[in-house]
């Protein structure tokens, strides 16, 4: 849970770099609150309102930590975009969620993995 906090502490914050870690716990508790909420809709019948205004509340948080994952992989966040391009795009962008960090420092500041020159 300590992962999807820091990444709505960091709400929009679209410069730095954020470890794989970061990134896929925040997206399984994601799925995990989403299924959660998509289950008290089914037995109220809400018709999709909780799920709608959660994705809505979440859609920067979201973003910035896609675009501060891509970052530790060297890329700008404008790849992203790439995800427009059906299925292809799509899978590209998984790849690049699912790479290494980039070792030492890059062009978006220091390896998230390292403290003090020490691998966490």
């Amino acid at each position: 849970m300590e992962w999807y906090l820091e990444v709505l502490r960091k709400y929009a914050v679209f410069s730095g770099r954020a470890r794989r870690k970061e990134y896929w716990m925040f997206i399984l508790i994601n799925m995990l609150i989403a299924l959660a909420l998509g289950v008290i809709e089914g037995i109220l019948g809400g018709g999709g309102l909780l799920g709608g205004l959660y994705s809505l509340a979440i859609l920067i948080p979201s973003l910035a930590v896609a675009v501060r994952r891509l970052h530790d992989t060297g890329r700008s966040g404008w790849w992203i975009l790439i995800c427009l391009i059906p299925l292809l795009g799509a899978i590209v962008l998984l790849i690049f969620m699912l790479i290494d960090s980039d070792p030492g420092a890059n062009e978006f500041g220091q390896n998230p993995k390292t403290l003090g020159g020490l691998i966490t």
